[in-house]
């Protein structure tokens, strides 16, 4: 008896641990808690990799995300968003993302530790020949009915998520991209279309896979190593983890009606107002400066006149050009001679300036994150008059 009294406070919607655990990952969903914890859990599993990788350690914390999975499965909102028949594919990535991720470290940790006893690779003397046949065609055979099998299955139980014929007076709400494109319609929420649109994919995607060649390191080539490329391979998982995978999952799981962020254990009101104050770094100059520093010489307000044949617009936009000029040209030498002094010092000029452009674009998607959340910074630059806003 005392055993089921705790299970149902365990499990109940309506009150006990359960309606605490809730609230408190509904309220940490918000994405500036929800990405900034990624990003900790990421940087932690770099620093831990060889503990985690462990087979028993990943066993305890796969068995312990599947227990929380089967739990929170019980919650009707829950359940209701995880079984949508689109979302389905977002589930099984994650668990393909973690197992493949899980793989590559592991290999890595076992490599960097026989480097240490000075034993040879798990790479050394493999032969990688392989028949076409019977070995290659054998294995595609059985990967061919296999991935038949699950597609069966798959066709069966779930329904295909086919949408009716397009009627503007019935719009869906939210309306959402495929999957695969809710990394690209998260960061509207934070650049213009052009830039969240074609810009940043196209900079990130191709920063990823030049990386490895932007990187003259010659160890690591061939077999798995963290050790001897660990800021290679972090930024590549910022890239793909936190640019990719979260924002995905925070398109897929957490934006709901009206695009507002809701709780995994939360109903989807699409009547619940979300305030919102944009601001752009020519408002905090211009007009918050001005009026929290109390100078009688300096009148808030957006400049409308120009100055010695400078444009009015280029005056009220001038702090964010200086502020991206500043990031996108200086800030890139003062880092050469400083933090990535050594970086610097080992790809050359070219490579480093080809490393800066790239990277830059993509450390500026986090940095506007974090500044549309704390501030409600919508623009470092808004010039409209050219259609040019960052």
């Amino acid at each position: 008896m005392v055993t089921m009294n705790f299970y149902n406070l365990l499990a109940s919607d309506e009150g006990g641990i359960a309606s605490a655990i809730k609230a408190k990952l509904n309220a940490w969903s918000d994405p500036k808690y929800f990405v900034t914890a990624t990003v900790v859990l990421l940087i932690l599993a770099l620093i831990t990799y060889r503990r985690w990788t462990k087979p028993r350690n990943a066993a305890l914390l796969g068995l312990f995300f599947l227990a929380f999975y089967v739990w929170s499965a019980t919650d009707r909102n829950f359940i209701k968003i995880i079984a949508k028949p689109d979302n389905v594919p977002i589930t099984i990535m994650l668990v393909a993302t973690a197992v493949v991720t899980w793989l590559a470290f592991r290999q890595a940790a076992i490599n960097d530790e026989r480097m240490e006893r000075g034993e040879p690779l798990i790479e050394s003397g493999a032969d990688d020949k392989v028949l076409v046949w019977p070995d290659l065609v054998y294995t595609e055979l059985i990967c061919l009915i296999l991935c038949s099998v699950v597609l069966v299955v798959w066709a069966i139980l779930l329904k295909a998520p086919l949408e009716p014929a397009a009627n503007p007076t019935n719009i869906p709400n939210p309306s959402k991209a495929p999957w695969y494109f809710l990394g690209l319609q998260e960061l509207l929420v934070y650049f213009d279309p052009w830039i969240a649109g074609v810009l940043l994919p196209l900079l990130i995607i191709q920063g990823l896979v030049v990386l490895p060649y932007i990187d003259k390191n010659p160890r690591g080539n061939g077999y798995y190593s963290f050790k001897e490329r660990k800021f290679v391979i972090s930024v590549f998982m910022f890239g793909w983890v936190i640019m990719w995978i979260v924002l995905i999952v925070l398109g897929t799981f957490l934006r709901g009606p009206n695009w507002n962020i809701f709780g995994p254990y939360e109903i989807w009101d699409p009547h619940r107002l979300a305030a919102l104050l944009n601001v752009n770094v020519s408002d905090i100059f211009w007009v918050v400066l001005p009026s929290w520093l109390d100078m009688s010489w300096w009148k808030p307000g957006l400049p409308t006149e120009s100055f010695m044949g400078i444009p009015a617009y280029l005056i009220r936009e001038s702090p964010g050009w200086i502020l991206l000029g500043f990031y996108f040209a200086v800030l890139p030498g003062l880092l050469a001679v400083t933090f990535f002094k050594k970086i610097y010092k080992d790809i050359g000029f070219i490579r480093y300036a080809i490393f800066w452009s790239l990277m830059s674009w993509m450390f500026l998607v986090p940095i506007k994150m974090v500044l549309r959340w704390g501030f409600n910074l919508k623009y470092f630059l808004a010039q409209t008059e050219w259609f040019f806003n960052v």
